[in-house]
């Protein structure tokens, strides 16, 4: 079943406040299920893929095939990460994100799935939260399976890399990865550790593209959607099938599913509510509707 959505709104104004409206009239009946995505992260400094810092940066994601398949390849992941990771484990979260925490504390959230690897929502005080992508904050062996915390690999790097940071030229821009372009000769001078356990090759605990969720959790998210009263997708583009899937899954049960994102959406088809704006505002804006209505 294919909702009929309104048409994405961009601006302010009296068709803003009736959408925010009618999404708190969503909201309040309890049972939401938030899909969250790269959108909801910007506003603490974490670039995006596909959204305005992705246009201007021009962002090539890392691959499965090309990582597990070249050993140059994963030297200059790690030596990028190895960076890259200082940016993101200084982020904090938005208001975005203590907005959905506020939300779930009210006990109108039945679930949130997140496609972030940035951790900034559980920071924000959400418990339960389906990291859909994985978490920059692990390591995991590809070999024997082993998980370990990133700051222990980050400690093992700078060991295995004496003076390499002071000796790299400043890194440029940060993909939302963590990734940060650097040049080929700090890149050539780096050194990777291995699996103090195995030897065998580590890995971020995240799915690269090209890499297939684990089955459990891709059940777990469906059965999520399908059993919410909405699904509330914030600040996501919807473009790769991870996400969109389950917009499309909802629209087919007949939950009625809200989108907010900075932009049009692949889901704006199934949507009954889209609003195009900051996610930080209209969030703080939408609690302040509920609080309205006490």
């Amino acid at each position: 079943m294919t909702q009929v959505a309104e048409g994405r709104f961009a601006g302010s104004g009296t068709d803003a406040q009736a959408r925010l409206r009618k999404l708190a009239d969503l909201v309040s009946d309890g049972d939401v299920v938030v899909l969250s995505g790269a959108g909801l992260s910007t506003e603490s400094g974490i670039p995006d893929y596909r959204g305005e810092t992705g246009r201007r940066r021009r962002a090539e994601p890392m691959t499965y095939q090309t990582f597990t398949g070249s050993a140059a390849a994963r030297r200059r992941y790690w030596a990028r990460s190895h960076l890259g990771w200082r940016h993101i484990a200084a982020a904090r979260p938005n208001d975005g994100h203590r907005a959905v925490a506020e939300l779930a504390r009210r006990g109108l959230v039945a679930g949130i799935i997140t496609q972030n690897v940035d951790g900034l929502q559980q920071a924000a005080g959400a418990d339960g939260v389906i990291e859909l992508h994985g978490a920059l904050d692990r390591v995991v062996c590809l070999a024997c399976g082993d998980r370990t915390p990133r700051t222990r690999l980050d400690e093992r790097l700078r060991a295995a890399n004496p003076g390499w940071e002071a000796r790299a030229a400043a890194p440029g821009a940060v993909n939302p990865d963590g990734d940060a372009v650097l040049g080929d000769a700090d890149v050539a001078a780096f050194r990777v550790v291995d699996c103090e356990r195995c030897g065998g090759v580590l890995k971020p605990d995240v799915i690269f593209f090209g890499e297939n969720v684990a089955p459990d959790r891709v059940r777990a998210c469906f059965a999520l959607t399908e059993g919410a009263g909405a699904l509330v997708v914030l600040g996501s583009s919807l473009t790769v099938l991870s996400g969109y899937r389950f917009v499309r899954h909802a629209a087919e049960h007949g939950v009625p599913v809200a989108i907010v994102n900075r932009g049009a959406t692949r889901g704006d088809e199934h949507a009954l509510i889209t609003l195009d704006a900051p996610l930080g505002a209209t969030l703080t804006a939408l609690l302040a509707e509920l609080d309205a209505r006490l």
